[in-house]
């Protein structure tokens, strides 16, 4: 059965380019970004961990640890670390587990087999402290994923669990909200947001991004 929103995320433990991973051990309190390759040695992913070791502190002042995964052994993850840190000039700062097994994969529904009946789909997944998915994405091979768009996503993540409001399209870090519509008490309403709001519909009330 394929994970959903809201599921918790499945536990395992599972051999990595950095040794034995515990994964909800691993994670802790910290949110936590799971996304899978079809291969070692495959120019898409090639770039896309170049990019994300680029993105370590991003990740890191968000609270984020990120986790890779493709269904090579090891050897081969070590091996392919040092094409990715020379081709995208950085250097690996996060494990890749090693699913020559698919034990990960098919926990994560990460084979499909009208795509590939044996190779992963290229997948993204954000958990939560509480070891929720909070997001899925899945893109065709074909496609690199936008890690600009995930840090995005991240940001409306965690300022709406933290605060009653939603993110409007396209919204970026900075921008304004929207105020939830099961939040209607006018008195919870002016001390949740001093800086004040505009209604432009009794279910649209717009205010300026409460922890900035």
């Amino acid at each position: 059965m394929s994970l959903r929103l809201g599921d918790t995320a499945p536990d395992f433990t599972q051999d990595s380019s950095e040794g034995p991973i515990k994964f909800h051990q691993w994670l802790g309190d910290s949110w936590g970004v799971l996304f899978s390759h079809p291969a070692d040695f495959t120019p898409v992913c090639t770039t896309e961990l170049g990019t994300v070791a680029k993105l370590k502190q991003e990740f890191t002042r968000r609270n984020v640890k990120v986790i890779a995964l493709s269904i090579d052994p090891v050897p081969s993850h070590h091996e392919w670390i040092k094409d990715i840190n020379e081709t995208q000039q950085t250097t690996v700062n996060f494990p890749i587990l090693a699913d020559d097994d698919r034990k990960v994969s098919l926990l994560y529904d990460l084979i499909h087999p009208n795509a590939s009946a044996t190779a992963t789909v290229r997948s993204v997944f954000v958990i939560d402290p509480a070891k929720k998915v909070r997001l899925i994405i899945t893109y065709p091979a074909s496609t690199g994923r936008n890690f600009d768009e995930l840090l995005r996503v991240i940001d409306s993540l965690q300022l709406t669990e933290y605060h009653s409001v939603a993110t409007p399209a396209n919204w970026k870090d900075g921008e304004d909200v929207v105020i939830v519509p099961s939040l209607q008490d006018p008195a919870v309403i002016a001390e949740k947001f001093p800086k004040g709001h505009k209604v432009i519909k009794p279910y649209l009330r717009i205010t300026p991004q409460p922890n900035r």
